[in-house]
């Protein structure tokens, strides 16, 4: 797959049952349509989607969420669809967030990954993000997170 057929960018109301398409295939922390709306209107929150460069196929198959406030930023999602994973799509997204924070003087990035999804703490660590802690039932009262930082 050629990713440079495809674009990220921000998030508009019209992508929005396709973003909640895609996060409900994150069992682990689904967004509502009311969750993506409310990030989408909040001022501090900043929201992108990676999509098929094509007019005719406007796919959405990847989205990521982040909050800005100070000299620091919060990954609050991220997700890409399923038959597009492994695929750099996530990749490609983080260093789009990376990048984007360092253009906007952000110091400090924060995340929360379940601690059974090995291939993205694989992925963070990979971008220089260093696990802080553990996060008991973080997710749905369930599943641990770990808290990972990573400091410019």
């Amino acid at each position: 797959m050629d990713l440079n057929k495809f674009k990220i960018e921000r998030t508009e109301i019209n992508d929005l049952e396709k973003i909640v398409s895609l996060t409900s295939s994150n069992e682990a922390n689904p967004w509502s349509k009311n969750m993506i709306l409310e990030e989408l209107r909040n001022p501090y929150s900043h929201c992108f989607s990676f999509k098929n460069g094509s007019e005719l196929n406007n796919n959405v198959v990847g989205f990521i969420c982040f909050r800005v406030i100070g000299d620091e930023s919060e990954l609050l999602n991220i997700c890409v669809h399923p038959e597009y994973r492994n695929s750099g799509v996530g990749k490609r997204l983080m260093e789009f967030y990376i990048n984007f924070c360092k253009s906007n003087n952000i110091r400090r990035l924060h995340l929360e990954v379940n601690v059974s999804n090995q291939s993205a703490i694989h992925l963070y660590k990979s971008l220089s993000f260093k696990p802080i802690r553990i996060i008991n039932k973080f997710y749905q009262g369930k599943f641990d997170a770990i808290h990972m930082v990573k400091e410019f």
